[in-house]
């Protein structure tokens, strides 16, 4: 269920189906956040709104701009798969883990995320669900910028601009932001600040009504600081390391003829990534990878029925440099990999609709995977529905995993399959004019996990089950435009057992309990958002001696901004961010930021 807009505005996906659908009519549990409530909660980053969604545990190392990671339903965080403005963007130097810190909010018209195995439709990486980000459409004819300056020097400005038509048009945006931050150590230190600079583009041409050209590039570079080791003792400490990532990314395609009838479509896109360690200046290591692929992709319907095809191939490269070892841990590897995705949606028959979709995955390095995804939905009556849904995913091992972080010492294991979850959930959603809700559960198991060998020279997969079930409460309403109001609770029970002969513990990193409530608005010259979400207890390991777990204590995070338009050019906005203050921990040792409050200006040049 989505942060809805008014009803007569309905939302249409593409990330839980390959074809577009309302996110009513969708099989998966969606949440689709939009243009207005994002501005108005005015957070600098898109990971921010996104943990205003169910079962979204984000994990921050430190304050604004530090590394995010993204677990979904319990899901590991290299589970998750992001996609840009339609191009897959998991960093493959990274271990394929999407860079959350990176997203600039300020650039983001619509978010969306689908919970779940999704491999049958998207492939690795899709275990614990999809997350799409897209900024503004072609042809919405609007310039917009803004700045905005407050607590620890931080600032953030935007530009973005929508030109020509839907069918012929361009729209393209451009953000940076910053803060000296806070000491992430002990909070005595020396400060932890960050830089993000973001843009994007996207276009499409339209030659006929049935043949139309497009693309969409996004790029990024952040600058990130924090405390990590001291090189004697190897314990925790008030250090200058600095990290600093890139990422870039292009797609072209083509498409020929109508999507609610018969259609063709042919992609190439182009993903380029670098992240550089440093200490004090000087270079630690760094690894930098590219990814290429093409995909082919035709649908076609007739009655109730509608059947898609897909066709995919992709290369990655992946090198790394170091320093301080001596290069030991320079490598150069290559991958390539094949899929093929074919998905059957059928109408109603009566009040019963169903979905089948099945991908084969073929991997050079390692083994091969099919995934399977089957839902039946039942509408009881207008507004009442239980869907039944059947889902795996699957995560391909990193270059890591095959080949070590010091791949002299280490042999790597081509054997090694893609870990494979399987899982069901059964929902109830219920909409009644200005009302929705919906209430899910889900069971999932995890099997062959990528773990090290006993002696740390190799990988294998685990023949262990961690198992992660729990519930999900959504509610929206959206009276009028003076209160749109959303509100979720999750909860979550996540254990791992890597070896049969090894009892289950609990998932670190993913709290028991968690939720979160939302609301905007607008009153004549005024707008206004806020949101307050609650993070419950969860366990975390100590990085350094003596290694222990630590239970983090639950905290509420509460966020606020208001908005007062001048006239119809410049509007005048104070934003308030963790407004009680507290010190929060989401891994052991890192501090996150206190209480700060934000003053900007935001104009519209076409008003």
């Amino acid at each position: 269920m989505p942060d809805l807009p008014l009803p007569d505005q309905p939302a249409i996906v593409v990330t839980a189906s390959r074809s577009p659908e309302t996110v009513q009519s969708s099989f998966a549990g969606v949440t689709v956040i939009h243009a207005e409530r994002i501005e108005r909660l005015g957070s600098p980053l898109a990971i921010d709104v996104i943990r205003l969604a169910p079962s979204a545990a984000v994990s921050e190392s430190g304050p604004t701009g530090s590394q995010a990671q993204l677990r979904i339903r319990g899901a590991e965080a290299n589970h998750s798969l992001l996609f840009v403005d339609g191009i897959r963007a998991n960093d493959p130097a990274a271990g394929n883990e999407p860079r959350f810190e990176l997203l600039n909010a300020d650039l983001a018209d619509r978010i969306t995320l689908v919970r779940g195995p999704q491999s049958a439709l998207w492939g690795s990486e899709a275990i614990g669900g999809v997350v799409s980000v897209d900024g503004k459409p072609a042809g919405t004819g609007t310039t917009q910028g803004q700045v905005e300056a407050g607590s620890h020097s931080s600032w953030r400005a935007s530009l973005s601009s929508a030109v020509g038509t839907a069918d012929r048009g361009l729209a393209f945006g451009l953000a940076g932001q910053g803060s000296d931050g806070v000491d992430a150590y002990q909070g005595d230190g020396e400060r932890d600040g960050y830089r993000n600079l973001s843009m994007r583009a996207s276009g499409r041409f339209g030659i006929s009504p049935a043949f139309v050209l497009g693309g969409s590039a996004f790029a990024t570079a952040g600058y990130s600081q924090f405390d990590g080791y001291d090189p004697d003792t190897f314990q925790r400490a008030d250090t200058l390391d600095e990290s600093r990532n890139r990422i870039a990314a292009g797609r072209l395609y083509a498409e020929y003829g109508r999507r609610d009838a018969g259609y063709a479509a042919l992609s190439a896109s182009l993903l380029g990534s670098s992240n550089r360690n440093m200490l004090d200046g000087s270079l630690i290591n760094k690894s930098w990878a590219d990814r290429r692929s093409i995909t082919l992709e035709s649908g076609y319907r007739f009655g109730k029925h509608r059947f898609i095809a897909a066709l995919e191939t992709e290369t990655e490269k992946f090198h790394a440099r170091d320093e301080n070892s001596f290069g030991l841990t320079n490598q150069d590897r290559s991958r390539r990999h094949h899929s093929l995705t074919a998905e059957w949606r059928g109408g109603s028959f009566g009040p019963i609709s169903a979905d089948v979709a099945v991908r084969h995955d073929q991997f050079s390095r390692f083994k091969d995977a099919t995934s399977l995804r089957a839902a039946m939905k039942v509408n009881f009556t207008e507004g009442m529905t239980v869907i039944a849904t059947y889902g795996e995913g699957i995560a391909q091992p990193t270059f890591f995993d095959l080949y070590g972080y010091f791949p002299g010492f280490f042999v790597g294991n081509p054997s090694l399959r893609p870990e494979k979850s399987r899982g069901w959930e059964i929902a109830g959603r219920v909409a009644r004019g200005h009302f929705s809700a919906a209430a899910t559960y889900f069971h999932q198991r995890l099997k062959d996990e990528i773990v090290d060998s006993s002696d740390f020279s190799s990988t294998l997969n685990a023949n262990g089950v961690s198992r992660r079930h729990g519930v999900e409460f959504e509610a929206n309403w959206a009276p009028s435009p003076l209160a749109r109001l959303s509100a979720n609770y999750s909860y979550l029970d996540a254990t791992e057992r890597k070896f049969h002969s090894m009892p289950a513990t609990i998932e670190q990193r993913r709290p028991k309990h968690s939720g979160s409530i939302s609301a905007d608005g607008e009153a004549g010259r005024w707008t206004y958002g806020a949101s307050l979400t609650f993070v419950g207890r969860h366990r975390d390991r100590r990085d350094s001696a003596p290694y222990d777990l630590v239970n983090l204590q639950s905290y509420w995070l509460a966020n606020a901004r208001a908005a007062y338009a001048i006239n119809e050019t410049v509007q005048l906005s104070v934003r308030l961010a963790n407004m009680i203050g507290n010190q929060n921990q989401d891994l052991v040792g890192y501090r996150t930021e206190g209480r700060t409050i934000h003053a900007g200006l935001r104009f519209a040049l076409d008003r």
